[in-house]
């Protein structure tokens, strides 16, 4: 058996086209959907991120503002920032890039942004409707891991899901949102003892953890849809994720890669709850 590959890339572009469309049919309308984009600090990495975001708003016609800002400045000026897109009627769409300098707070800034333009899905409003299952904004990297799930055809009614990783922002939203899709769930972390007997009986396994080969070919079960979110880089410093892709692929029913699995749809995502809220701001 060698593993189908889950092309991110491709579900992306897909999604992507169909959000062009209908940001251009609100555009016509006068409502053109608007993200901002806050980059504190001068974090390599974030700085990619970033960039790739505002390249894909302008790929689908979205209207983006990117505002960078020295890593001086304060959590009380940020929030200020912050409370003055929230009463911008052009934005519908307000992203802080994390990781932020240690002298500001995560928590209250998330909690700045108003839940309306929320597209991160981060705040404890947020985290709270996804739980109660009430609608409103879903993380973007959970939610773009569902969507490829949903390529496989596989119905996740009482299959056995596993997540690796527990964080706010993949791990919790993750087992959550399976658990809406009524597949049983198991979540694992670094204080779990036996990893290995909790993935080798999923059906499909999230690895969101942030370490190399955290996931191998002896602790999959075979046929196991298998959802990489990590990203690192190996000895060589060609990017990686958590999963040993070349040993799990012969194992696994479906695969996701790295890169051109979960990476393409976080962006996808996010532009999706982008313009669902410019939809929802034009009904009002």
């Amino acid at each position: 058996m060698t593993a189908q590959l889950i092309d991110g890339t491709a579900l992306s572009k897909s999604i992507r086209a169909d959000i062009a469309a209908r940001a251009a049919e609100l555009t016509a309308k006068g409502h053109r959907p608007g993200l901002a984009v806050i980059l504190v600090g001068d974090d390599p990495a974030s700085a990619v991120y970033v960039k790739n975001k505002v390249k894909a708003c302008a790929e689908a016609g979205l209207h983006s503002v990117l505002e960078k800002y020295d890593a001086s400045l304060s959590e009380a000026d940020l929030i200020s920032r912050i409370e003055a897109l929230n009463a911008d009627a052009s934005i519908h769409g307000i992203l802080v890039q994390m990781p932020l300098p240690r002298h500001i707070r995560a928590q209250p800034v998330i909690e700045t942004i108003s839940t309306a333009k929320d597209v991160d899905g981060y705040s404890v409003q947020s985290a709270g409707d996804l739980m109660c299952g009430l609608p409103g904004f879903l993380p973007c990297t959970p939610f773009g891991c569902m969507k490829l799930i949903e390529t496989t055809g596989i119905d996740l009614r009482g299959k056995h899901a596993v997540v690796i990783g527990r964080s706010n922002t993949v791990g919790k939203p993750m087992a959550l949102l399976l658990l809406q899709a009524n597949a049983t769930v198991t979540v694992c972390h670094s204080a779990t003892p036996d990893l290995k007997a909790h993935t080798l009986q999923a059906d499909v396994v999230v690895a969101a953890v942030g370490r190399r080969n955290v996931l191998t070919a002896d602790m999959v079960k075979p046929g196991a849809v298998v959802i990489d979110v990590g990203m690192n880089r190996d000895e060589a410093g060609k990017l990686c994720g958590d999963v040993d892709f070349d040993g799990v692929k012969p194992v696994a029913g479906w695969i996701t890669p790295v890169p051109g699995g979960v990476g393409p749809m976080t962006i996808a995502m996010l532009l999706f709850n982008t313009l669902a809220s410019a939809e929802r701001a034009a009904a009002r």
